[in-house]
């Protein structure tokens, strides 16, 4: 099967073009399932939904992946494009304004492409209600005009797959939800599976690297492929100046260290937001835009960045009356528990 061409850069939020045309990044994206590390039963599911749709010579179900940035969403889109022999579309939620914007995004699409929207929960109710129609029957009902000028005019648009990416899958209407044949969750990667990635990006990127300082990345990652590369690129640039050029543990955890990220995972940020909880708010519990004044940060970035892997690892608890520090959370910070504060 020939490589798929990616075209279509009208489409392209800035944000996403500029890390789609970064040539490290495209080095270091996987470009095939075999390649793809981790997220196993994900992985099964397209393959078997992806394999099918070849057999038939039809266009692949629409797909909804969710979970936190920088698990891998995008480049599976890619990898459903190569594996389907199409091409793949890309665009977000927050850049696809009006009607019209879908309109000419959908009327250029053709047959089996796949439309990839990043941040899809972001996507204006009124835009969000063309894709019902889209989505199922192919077509699109546009207003011409206003007033007793305006008329209906109905586009029948190509056969496409739409790939809807988002970190927030509950701010997704259950109309739209239900649209999407498969919808499936990404999760924080094992240190296992990171080593693994950590070990190619080194390869790919000809850094010669032990199992002990690629551990010390991974650990440090988060359970993030993106955070995982972002550390490589560093901890290369550490060991070239402070060192050999090659990563072991100790230069991996001395420059980690002048990141500050500790063995947790956690950075500067994490901390801060830890701390403000444990001093400030007596440990909690404590609304998010509370703690996002404090910390001088938005509450979506905490919310979206920050939170799930605070609160996945323990050191928070999310309740209905705000947000709780643990015991796990007081000792990151270096800090007695509250039951035990004298």
């Amino acid at each position: 099967m020939s490589e798929p061409t990616h075209t279509g850069a009208d489409f392209y939020s800035n944000a996403l073009e500029t890390s789609l045309n970064n040539q490290t990044e495209s080095i270091l994206r996987p470009h095939s399932f075999e390649e793809f590390v981790g997220q196993e039963k994900t992985i099964e599911r397209l393959r078997i939904m992806s394999g099918a749709a070849r057999k038939r010579g039809e266009p692949l179900n629409h797909v909804l992946l969710s979970g936190p940035p920088g698990l891998g969403k995008t480049s599976l889109s890619f990898i459903l494009g190569t594996e389907m022999g199409t091409n793949v579309r890309v665009t977000s939620g927050p850049v696809i304004e009006k009607a019209s914007d879908l309109a000419g995004m959908l009327t250029n699409l053709q047959e089996g492409d796949i439309l990839f929207i990043d941040e899809i929960h972001r996507l204006p109710k009124t835009v969000e209600e063309y894709l019902y129609s889209a989505m199922e029957d192919y077509r699109i009902d546009i207003m011409i005009d206003q007033g007793p000028n305006a008329r209906s005019v109905r586009l029948n648009i190509p056969k496409f797959t739409l790939v809807g990416a988002t970190t927030r899958s509950g701010l997704l209407t259950a109309p739209l939800r239900s649209r999407f044949t498969l919808q499936t969750r990404l999760d924080y990667y094992s240190s296992e599976h990171l080593l693994s990635i950590v070990k190619r990006s080194c390869d790919l990127l000809n850094i010669e690297v032990d199992t002990p300082g690629g551990l010390e990345i991974a650990n440090r990652s988060r359970g993030t492929p993106r955070i995982a590369n972002n550390l490589v690129y560093f901890v290369r640039d550490y060991a070239e100046e402070k060192g050999d050029g090659v990563i072991t543990r100790e230069i991996a955890s001395k420059a980690l260290e002048l990141l500050e990220i500790d063995q947790r995972g956690l950075d500067e940020m994490d901390k801060r937001i830890l701390s403000a909880i444990a001093e400030t708010y007596k440990g909690g519990p404590v609304g998010l835009n509370t703690i996002a004044v404090a910390v001088g940060e938005e509450p979506d970035t905490l919310e979206e960045v920050h939170e799930p892997y605070l609160i996945q690892n323990g050191f928070l608890q999310r309740t209905p009356q705000g947000r709780i520090i643990t015991d796990k959370g007081y000792a990151a910070v270096g800090l007695p528990a509250k039951d035990t504060a004298s």
